[in-house]
């Protein structure tokens, strides 16, 4: 089945799946408080503002997209009511414009109506060149959005758009209220912190009080489109530790109702799911646990404004055969071992699945360190004085390699410095509180966009089945840097004339075949061929319930408290 012909179908079918609690169970603010732990803290609650997943996820409790993904990653309508397609001619057939209607009396939690003047200026907000919207990679190939009527947004593509399903589907991509963020246009938006952390939604959900990096306060949301829902009256959403603590918080003590993220390793996983207070749940989707290499320099001797810009290329890691090299030195079967159990599997790919889109690239499997010495011969690097690190007219090969704080990740940094080591490269590790390092603050140095570092291990997913957008993130406009507030996505700082071909080839391709082929050559140039991003592990979302939360079903293809609205107390 072609990607034209999956536009043609019905959605009677996601649209029952978008209430999934009995409504026998489900009474709007009656159960009281659910206690959500996220220890990578919320900094924002505005995804425009922050590409960090807890941001994203926080934000999908106030402010929604005009469609989202379920557990099965199917379309599901959230303010419309039907998901536009050929059939129903909300895709017009020459795949050129897609046209959205809102649903019906619809209205933001401030009880004012929304309407389709909010999507477009959502669109003029993101796509407005002084601000550095961390979510500008889903507007790209957009001509103009829209407002037909104040229920209908028509957004029209500069090229026929095989896949429409990027600008406001999915928790990164969120409707915002013009009237709250009219001021808040360009190079204002980082100083709108009430709007910022404070947002008016259509959410089940509206912020009470907001400590950045801390916690946030929610009450339900009065106006919220069902009258049933949501069941509990408020939520705390606390953020800061790390995931061992958050496991236990559910698992041990029962503090909390849910925990996101529980990374950690399978000896931890059986004792503290035997302590009685909840479970383990998990599901597989894109979640990819990868080192990113720099190809910028990120020297401190470098003036501020300059690290990690393309205006310096890395002295040591633009040659591809280093690159190649530290990949090749790693054991991912042992990671996968030490780190995750069931829930991971070793991975040389950056998209691994759906399996349409995987590479059948498996050379990474096997941990070579003999071909790693000698790619790094080939490539100049000897140990000229026997310190067992390698130098080149006169620098030693030296990496700065950074991650969160986190039990699971430190494990692995010092197994990669063991391997690393062996080949002669000398890595010195770095962990940064989570909230700084997915925080998003420009004014941070310590943040993932900033890499400030030659290596960082962290995880990217995306939402959905469909990696259009998530490549999107790797074009040269999306390199962070002063001028975007570091807000860019393509932290590797990669400008690759035909990388950025492949995806003008992507957008313009229906077949799903075809499509597949292109996003497996754009994977193995970030991979196997340009080593810009070293994959490790597939791993499962593992995050922890308490037994006496109901209706909570995981979900790795979308924020993973899209069904929030649904979650009730085990009586």
């Amino acid at each position: 089945m072609n990607f034209r012909t999956a536009l043609l179908g019905t959605t009677a079918a996601a649209t029952a799946l978008i209430g999934l609690a009995p409504a026998a169970l489900a009474q709007r603010a009656t159960d009281g408080n659910v206690n959500i732990l996220y220890f990578q803290a919320v900094s924002v609650m505005n995804p425009y503002m922050s590409s960090g997943t807890k941001d994203v996820h926080g934000a999908s409790l106030v402010i929604e997209p005009l469609a989202g993904f379920n557990e099965k990653g199917d379309l599901i309508p959230r303010l419309v009511s039907e998901i536009p397609s050929i059939e129903n001619g909300g895709i017009s057939k020459d795949l050129t414009t897609i046209t959205w209607k809102l649903t019906p009396g619809l209205v933001w939690s401030d009880g004012t109506p929304v309407t389709a003047a909010d999507a477009v200026f959502t669109y003029e907000y993101c796509t407005n060149a002084d601000m550095g919207c961390s979510q500008a990679a889903r507007f790209t190939g957009i001509k103009t959005v829209e407002a037909v009527d104040p229920q209908t947004i028509k957004i029209t593509f500069t090229a026929p758009k095989p896949n429409p399903f990027n600008a406001f589907v999915g928790a990164a991509s969120p409707v915002l209220q013009k009237a709250q963020f009219a001021a808040c246009t360009g190079a204002a938006a980082q100083a709108c912190t009430e709007q910022n952390t404070k947002p008016i939604g259509t959410g089940p959900f509206t912020v009470t009080d907001f400590k950045v990096n801390d916690v946030v306060q929610l009450a339900a949301n009065p106006n919220y489109r069902d009258p049933a829902k949501p069941a509990f009256a408020t939520v705390t959403l606390k953020g800061g530790g790390d995931a061992r603590a958050s496991a236990r918080a559910v698992l041990e003590t029962g503090e909390f109702d849910y925990a996101w993220n529980t990374q950690i390793n399978p000896e931890f996983q059986a004792q503290m799911a035997a302590g009685g207070k909840g479970e383990l749940i998990s599901a597989f989707s894109n979640n990819v646990e990868r080192i990113e290499l720099n190809l910028t320099d990120p020297s401190p001797d470098l003036p501020e404004g300059e690290r990690s810009t393309i205006k310096n290329p890395h002295p040591i890691l633009s040659d591809v055969r280093v690159r190649k090299a530290l990949s090749m030195a790693i054991d991912r079967k042992l990671l996968v071992e030490v780190g995750y159990g069931a829930a991971g599997r070793p991975t040389c790919n950056v998209i691994p699945a759906p399996a349409i889109y995987a590479s059948p690239n498996t050379d990474c499997l096997v941990q070579d360190v003999e071909g790693a010495k000698a790619l790094l011969d080939q490539a100049g690097w000897t140990d000229s004085n026997g310190d067992g690190i390698r130098d080149k007219d006169g620098k030693k090969l030296s990496l700065l390699f950074q991650t969160s704080v986190n039990a699971v990740r430190q494990d692995f940094q010092a197994l990669v410095k063991g391997w690393w080591s062996q080949i002669g490269v000398e890595a010195e590790l770095k962990a940064i509180e989570p909230s700084v390092f997915f925080g998003g603050d420009p004014g941070t140095p310590d943040t993932y966009q900033r890499f400030y570092a030659e290596a960082q291990l962290d995880t990217l997913d995306y939402d959905g089945t469909d990696p259009e957008s998530y490549l999107a993130q790797y074009v040269c406009g999306n390199i962070p840097g002063p001028g975007n507030g570091w807000r860019g996505t393509n932290i590797n700082r990669l400008c690759d004339p035909r990388y950025e071909e492949l995806l003008a080839q992507l957008s313009k391709t229906s077949d799903i075949n075809e499509r597949a082929k292109i996003v497996i050559s754009m994977n193995d140039l970030l991979t196997k061929d340009g080593y810009v991003s070293i994959p490790l592990v597939d791993r499962a979302r593992l995050s922890a319930k308490a037994k006496t939360l109901g209706g909570v079903v995981l979900n790795a293809w979308d924020s993973e408290l899209w069904n929030v609205s649904d979650w009730y107390r085990i009586k």
